[in-house]
């Protein structure tokens, strides 16, 4: 954990409804958090990071979160980007990261197209979610490589959907960010045309072959992306639990006993801290071991499925928790006074990240039964 981000994320909670006003972070708190080394944690210690254990990032924006759930999801976006490092070509790998107060991120799915030239490719392309690029050193996105028709093109290699790194000023950031939570984060849409990405700047998330002989970069892609999402969610509903607790002496309306006194709010705020410690315990078990995995050499199919199924779990487990506080506040939680308000907001918007979609427990339950399932994007 870096020493300072928990002074930080404490001043970045006093400025949340600045932060949301803002919709995105402020320069100062985006130049507090990089001096804190929080976007280095899963960066190759070749570029200055570093390299560290998975749960370092997990336990930075769960921190962050809990004060700002904009600011840790921008930890989140910017920290989880770094793991990339570990499979760039070094001479693009220095360009990106090594800046130290380089600062990454983009949108992975492949929403642009890119042709093949001399020395690289041209890409054209617009992503939605660009969360925290307005603070970006180095933004990248997600491609289709393809032929002057339009038809599928691997390369060589046979790489065929890459995470290309843009030039910061071929990007064009658009004003489309205006959402019900997480406000704050920037995650807006951006686009380029005709920008040229030399040979190598791009990394295969699918099929990703580390260059640094590390486990950090043997660890899943997804799954680790995965579990970033849900630590925000187990933040937010940290600070849910906490708010509840602290509306304790409460006189509902109508009511001759004290909030804390009732025996349905009592019931409910056990069951959301129930909720937000087992959720954690099993991530942070699935992490531990796909993290063995990864110092092995390997990481299993089944270690990925559990780590996919704990991220999931969290979410639905975390968002509910976030859920029984907010109702059983009453009247109080509604009012932008209230911090509850927002956390509900925030883990509400967080439930849409494609990486923690309902969705993904499917072919989870495929694996279960032991049916053929294409593992590839998990």
């Amino acid at each position: 954990m870096p020493p300072r981000l928990n002074d930080v994320a404490a001043a970045a909670g006093t400025r949340a409804d600045e932060i949301e006003a803002l919709r995105r972070l402020p320069p100062d708190l985006v130049d507090a958090l990089v001096d804190t080394g929080a976007f280095k944690l899963w960066v190759a210690e070749k570029y200055g990071g570093v390299q560290g254990h998975v749960n370092d990032l997990l336990d930075a924006v769960e921190l962050a979160s809990y004060h700002d759930g904009s600011t840790g999801w921008c930890v989140m976006i910017g920290g989880t980007t770094g793991l990339t490092s570990g499979a760039l070509p070094p001479e693009h790998g220095h360009t990106v990261f090594a800046d130290a107060s380089a600062v990454t991120g983009g949108f992975g799915m492949p929403s642009g197209t890119a042709v093949a030239v001399d020395g690289g490719l041209r890409v054209t392309g617009r992503w939605a979610w660009g969360s925290g690029i307005a603070h970006c050193t180095a933004i990248g996105g997600g491609v289709r490589i393809v032929d002057d028709q339009g038809k599928p093109a691997p390369l060589a290699d046979g790489t065929a959907a890459p995470f290309v790194f843009f030039d910061l000023v071929d990007v064009e950031i658009l004003d489309t960010w205006y959402a019900s939570g997480l406000k704050g984060t920037g995650s807006t849409d951006y686009e380029v045309v005709d920008a040229f990405v030399p040979d190598g700047r791009w990394v295969n998330l699918v099929s990703r072959e580390p260059v640094v002989d590390h486990p950090l970069y043997r660890f899943s892609f997804f799954g680790a992306l995965a579990v970033g999402v849900a630590s925000v969610t187990v933040g937010l509903a940290r600070r849910a639990v906490d708010e509840l607790i602290g509306l304790g002496d409460k006189m509902p309306s109508g009511s001759t006993r004290r909030l804390s006194e009732r025996p349905a709010v009592q019931a409910d705020v056990a069951e959301a801290d129930a909720a937000v410690r087992a959720s954690r315990a099993f991530m942070r078990e699935a992490v531990d071991e796909c993290w063995a995995g990864a110092e092995e050499g390997r990481v299993t199919d089944e270690q990925v499925r559990l780590l996919r199924l704990a991220a999931n779990h969290a979410v639905e487990r975390c968002t509910g928790a976030v859920d029984l506080c907010y109702g059983a506040a009453g009247g109080t939680a509604v009012y932008a006074s209230s911090p509850l308000q927002r956390v509900f907001r925030d883990v509400h918007v967080a439930t849409q990240h494609g990486m923690v979609a309902p969705r993904v427990m499917e072919p989870l339950g495929r694996m279960l039964f032991g049916l053929d399932t294409d593992t590839r994007q998990l």
